[in-house]
């Protein structure tokens, strides 16, 4: 499996031929989008920067779109949803949590709120890979991103939706000072199979964007 970054909470995730989308930045937006063929877009928000599902529509590929609370499947790919309730503004969120080559990967989306209900927890598997937003404001700060990724117990820990200027960077700054990985560096891309997950806890995986 290999996992590139496209800037706020954008991931292209493939593996073989299959491609996932997740969050794709949609061309309404003010950020850079990133076009690319996909077979699947799960869309946490109904928001410009985050349901760009007709960008990773692109050649041959014509994406399934996930969108919302419920249980999906295509391609052999199953994919559940789960409402995390809505931002300052009004907009629902939904985190998906997927298996794919036996690696559970769980995306919170632009999660608002650090406590998780008892029933969303209990239905998450044990999670390989845990996407999680830093950047504070309408999504969750940095303390507050740690302190959920920690306790839900991933193997490895991604953060995203920081990347939008000085205060992002200052977000990426605080939240890797929280998990003691100041001196962490950046990689363009992660390229990972169920093996490499051994002896894994928490690490954290910064990603630099492919959309700059």
């Amino acid at each position: 499996m290999v996992i590139t970054y496209h800037g706020l909470e954008s991931f292209k995730v493939q593996f073989g031929d299959t491609v996932l989308a997740f969050n794709p930045v949609s061309k309404d937006s003010k950020l850079k989008t990133a076009k690319f063929g996909a077979d699947i877009a799960l869309i946490s928000m109904h928001h410009p920067d985050m349901n760009g599902a007709e960008q990773v529509s692109f050649g041959e590929k014509k994406a399934f779109v996930v969108e919302g609370p419920g249980e999906y499947e295509s391609k052999g790919i199953f994919v559940k949803g789960f409402d995390s309730g809505a931002n300052a503004k009004g907009l629902r969120n939904t985190i998906y949590s997927t298996s794919l080559e036996d690696m559970n990967l769980v995306f919170l989306g632009a999660l608002a709120k650090h406590d998780l209900s008892s029933e969303i927890k209990g239905a998450l598997p044990d999670i390989d890979i845990l996407f999680v937003p830093i950047g504070g404001g309408e999504v969750l700060s940095p303390t507050e991103a740690y302190k959920l990724a920690v306790s839900l117990e991933p193997k490895l820990i991604v953060p995203m939706h920081y990347d939008d200027g000085k205060d992002g960077r200052a977000a990426l700054t605080s939240f890797l000072k929280e998990a003691g990985e100041e001196k962490l560096e950046a990689v363009e891309k992660l390229t990972i199979k169920r093996k490499d997950l051994e002896g894994k806890e928490g690490d954290v995986v910064v990603f630099s964007s492919q959309t700059a």
